[in-house]
């Protein structure tokens, strides 16, 4: 051998064994990171972990145990992620955890794949749960159940409007429990994202504190403000509700350990909010008191604990204003609204609606927001039902409360699209807006009357909508009340013909006042309207088909119209209103047609020039909606139509 070749040979074992030890150093450096972030991650805190975790995947695309724990730190702060990560992890190792099976159903749950997180969690059933782990077993089969629900509710959607309240009130970190004021303009909320503070808890994240925020004349809520001061603990503090007229402020405090109570703020001359106290000693406890809601009256507290449940859940309770001012011993509000898990949040609207949220019942997953209604007579809760999809979704949604006016909601929430964690939402269901225009001939611009305008449309769970309206004789207007957000499907049509068909996306709205105005614009000549000056529609009484006075005047105009036209044939179609049955009013159309038919014919119109039709209540011109309405639909109307060489039959 040479000696080059030699040396070759000496420099391609050497630069092996660098690439062995780079490689061994690389694989050292994964594992220390992968159980740096192992320590925070068995504290819960995902946030600090992660960086660790990052780190071992820039160092190694291919590590499955750094992307497994990075995914399922991931999975409160973004979902998506989360699933890309664990995905990642099962491909390169399916082998990577015991567990994998389980968080693979879990990030599936969170992120709307439902059939397959029900697979997941299945398979975890018959191969991950060790023998003797009967909580863990009762744990999947509830999110199995979860899973199943989900599928349900978000297969029919509810016609909401779910709205990020924005980033002046929302952060990277955790905000929650809404507290708004009775003029709908002062905001309380719960932040854990006081960076400045440096305090943090157990999990890494800064400890709660209350933030105050104000609607400016825009409608916009101005920079939020800190109300320490004296409200600030060594631990959390939450808002809860503002009662007494905005006087006073119920709010959590909870310490380093897992209890908290409920106090009460008072509000100073100088705006501040006071020192804070003990609500009651027969409400707050050793244990949990989470939340509370007095009602406006201020005799009636519910508030939710873990005191009096037998394995640390939150039950709700009721406690009564005494005689002397304080509250009384409290009891549960029963099992219909109680379950084994979580129940929380509680909250009665103004109609005796019961909001509260639970684990419990038929969740989405995590907390979810229920409705319950109060029977005086049987004395007991209705069953609890869940606001569905998009209210609730398969994370946490909790802390449902309406606006003064009720005309929408604030809710706290874990959804994808947030800004990192928990935030403030507002939820509006949809209302109804007017929309309103004319129908023009596209070939003459001229307004069309009699043309039929059918909206046609879904609810957000698929099922059909229609609204329909005549354009009206007079003006060619129409005016429907119809649901916002979608699209709809435009047909009109003329004489049960379909002439054009067009679509309209009608916005969002919010309120009940908005109003869109929309033409038609259709390739239709309306030969009626333009041929037949001074034959206008003729009147009638309920059920009768008499003619009156200003109605034989109208016949005079035709008849000398079809007088000075003699080519000119005409149909004479009777209309009626609504009332009585379909077979009746046909009778009572033709009764009107032949009325005018025989007046016009004793005017000397040839009866081959006319015929006559009936429909009854079937082409209202208008809607049946009130008496003046009523009053269009009973009439009978007059078509030019082509000339026959046959003589016409009535």
């Amino acid at each position: 051998m040479s000696n080059l070749a030699k040396s070759f040979s000496r420099f391609s074992l050497l630069l092996a064994v660098v690439c062995l030890l780079a490689a061994s150093a690389s694989a050292q450096s994964n594992r220390k990171l992968i159980r740096s972030g192992n320590k925070f991650f068995d504290r819960e805190n995902y946030r600090a972990a992660i960086p660790f975790y990052e780190q071992a995947v820039t160092n190694n695309p291919n590590d499955a145990k750094a992307l497994y724990f990075a995914g399922i730190s991931y999975m409160t702060f973004d979902k998506e992620k989360a699933a890309d990560y664990i995905y990642r992890a099962q491909k390169i190792d399916p082998k990577v955890d015991r567990d994998l099976e389980y968080w693979l159903g879990r990030v599936d749950h969170i992120n709307y794949r439902f059939d397959d997180a029900i697979k997941h969690f299945q398979a975890y059933q018959k191969t991950g749960i060790r023998k003797r782990d009967e909580e863990r077993r009762e744990e999947v089969a509830q999110l199995i159940q979860h899973a199943r629900n989900a599928k349900r509710e978000v297969a029919n959607p509810k016609d909401v409007f779910v709205k990020n309240l924005g980033g002046t009130v929302n952060t990277a970190f955790s905000e929650h429990s809404p507290v708004i004021s009775s003029q709908d303009n002062y905001l309380l909320y719960t932040s854990r994202g006081d960076i400045a503070s440096g305090r943090k808890a157990a999990d890494g994240e800064y400890f709660e504190e209350i933030y105050e925020a104000t609607r400016n004349e825009a409608g916009e809520w101005e920079n939020p403000r800190s109300v320490a001061a004296a409200l600030r603990s060594s631990g959390h503090d939450a808002s809860i509700q503002l009662f007494d007229n905005d006087t006073k402020m119920l709010m959590y405090r909870g310490g380093k350990s897992d209890n908290g109570d409920i106090l009460v703020s008072e509000r100073q001359a100088d705006g501040s909010w006071g020192e804070p106290k003990s609500i009651s000693s027969n409400i707050n406890t050793k244990d949990f008191e989470s939340d509370a809601y007095i009602t406006p009256d201020g005799q009636t507290l519910f508030f939710s604990t873990s005191h009096y449940s037998e394995n640390g859940d939150l039950d709700i309770y009721v406690s009564k204003r005494n005689a002397s001012g304080g509250w009384d011993k409290p009891r549960s509000i029963g099992t219909t609204i109680n379950t084994p898990f979580d129940d929380d949040s509680p909250y009665l609207a103004k109609n005796g609606t019961l909001y509260f949220a639970s684990r419990g019942h038929n969740s989405m997953g995590g907390y979810d927001i229920f409705s319950a209604k109060y029977d005086s007579v049987a004395r007991r809760w209705s069953r609890p039902v869940n606001l569905g999809s998009p209210v609730n979704t398969p994370d946490d949604d909790t802390y449902y409360r309406l606006s003064p006016d009720g005309s929408y909601a604030y809710l706290s929430s874990y959804r994808i699209g947030g800004y990192g964690e928990k935030d403030i939402y507002t939820i509006n269901y949809l209302r109804t807006v007017q929309v309103k225009g004319h129908v023009y001939s596209s070939v003459d611009s001229t307004a069309i009357p009699g043309i039929e305008i059918t909206f046609s449309g879904q609810q957000a769970d698929k099922r059909p909508i229609a609204y329909r309206d005549v354009t009206k004789p007079d003006s060619a207007t129409y005016e429907v009340n119809i649901l916002s957000g979608r699209k709809f499907q435009v047909e009109l049509g003329k004489d049960g013909r379909i002439v054009a068909t067009q679509e309209l996306d009608v916005p969002v709205v919010l309120n009940d006042t908005t109003t869109i105005y929309q033409d038609f614009y259709i390739d239709f000549v309306d030969t009626t309207a333009a041929r037949i000056a001074g034959m206008k529609n003729i009147y009638y009484d309920t059920d009768k088909y008499n003619l009156r006075a200003e109605s034989v005047r109208e016949l005079d105009n035709v008849a000398r119209y079809l007088k000075a036209n003699p080519t000119v044939n005409i149909s004479i179609e009777g209309h009626c209103d609504s009332r009585a049955s379909d077979a009746y009013n046909m009778t009572l159309g033709n009764n009107r047609a032949d009325a005018a038919y025989d007046y016009l014919v004793k005017q000397g119109i040839s009866p081959k020039r006319m015929v006559t039709v009936t429909y009854g209540e079937r082409r209202p011109a208008v809607p049946n909606t009130s008496a003046e309405n009523m009053q269009l639909n009973r009439r009978t109307e007059f078509r030019i139509i082509p000339r026959r060489d046959e003589p016409a039959k009535k």
